[in-house]
């Protein structure tokens, strides 16, 4: 059996479209509010309602489990980024020993041999590490920004085609779609042959500049794009005037700055997993439809 966290997510929604269609299998989901669970999959699925930082949940969602996909969002409220991915898998880590689960497969973060505090990433590769000293064979699907962060602009790029991030205009780094990432996540969940402990680069199949997003988008879209950093503070300020606890906030712009300054594309691999979907092919099938209100 499989067992899937976060599938009522972008990327867990996908994994769970693969899983199902291969249908080899049984499958088993942990969700906070089942109804959220599209019927045509509840059906297809077992439901264990709660979250997935409850020892009990974690306790009944792993009998008889033999693979994991482990996604945490990253509660916006927690008392910290580590409270939110560290502190949020101890039950899981502690339950893994004793259970006869084989593999685990996370998302998290590249930029792992980068000195530095880099917030949300920095804490996603320190759940990792807690999962390492499981024993479990672990693939952590470490990626960079992913192209449907865009999908958050998409009232700015409908009134004033404007991408609000923070990044230099001229240096490359790689991009990664969603959807790309679910479809490696199901191939080695299905997959009972490999073993060990390693990092799986989920890149994108190319490197973009701020410059080179700004230009895609706008043949895309058809009018001119361009990237307007917010500042630091008024970020900051916002995070937390919409519900993010100070830390959360100071660790989402700690990353963000990480990024723009080339955490992403400090440490190039020896291989990454097959991602093939570029930046105007997500920018056609998704975002344009999203941005003009299709």
């Amino acid at each position: 059996m499989i067992l899937v966290t976060g599938a009522t997510g972008g990327i867990g929604r996908v994994l769970l479209d693969h899983l199902l269609t291969a249908d080899r299998e049984p499958v088993r989901v942990v969700a906070r509010d089942p109804d959220k669970v599209p019927r045509a999959v509840r059906d297809r699925v077992e439901v264990v309602v709660g979250s997935h930082a409850d020892p009990d949940v974690v306790d009944a969602a792993l009998d008889g489990v033999r693979s994991v996909f482990w996604l945490v969002a990253g509660d916006p409220t927690a008392a910290s980024p580590f409270h939110a991915y560290v502190g949020f898998s101890l039950a899981f880590a502690a339950a893994l020993p004793g259970s006869g689960v084989e593999r685990v497969v996370t998302v998290s973060a590249l930029g792992r041999r980068v000195q530095g505090y880099a917030g949300h990433a920095s804490a996603s590769q320190a759940m990792d590490d807690l999962l390492r000293a499981t024993g479990v064979h672990l693939r952590a699907l470490v990626a960079p920004t992913l192209m449907d962060n865009l999908l958050r602009d998409v009232d700015g790029l409908r009134s004033d085609g404007v991408v609000r991030a923070a990044a230099q205009q001229d240096r490359r780094a790689p991009m990664v779609a969603r959807s790309d990432v679910a479809a490696v996540a199901a191939r080695l969940l299905l997959d009972g042959s490999w073993t060990g402990q390693e990092e799986l680069p989920v890149l994108g199949p190319e490197d973009l500049s701020a410059d080179d997003v700004d230009r895609v988008l706008a043949e895309v879209l058809g009018r001119p794009v361009r990237h307007g950093a917010p500042d630091p503070q008024q970020q900051l300020t916002a995070l937390v005037t919409a519900g993010s606890s100070p830390r959360m906030a100071r660790g989402l712009t700690a990353m963000l700055a990480a990024k723009a300054r080339g955490l992403d594309d400090a440490d190039r691999p020896t291989r990454a997993a097959d991602t093939p979907t570029t930046l105007r092919q997500f920018a056609e099938r998704v975002l344009a439809p999203a941005v003009q209100g299709r």
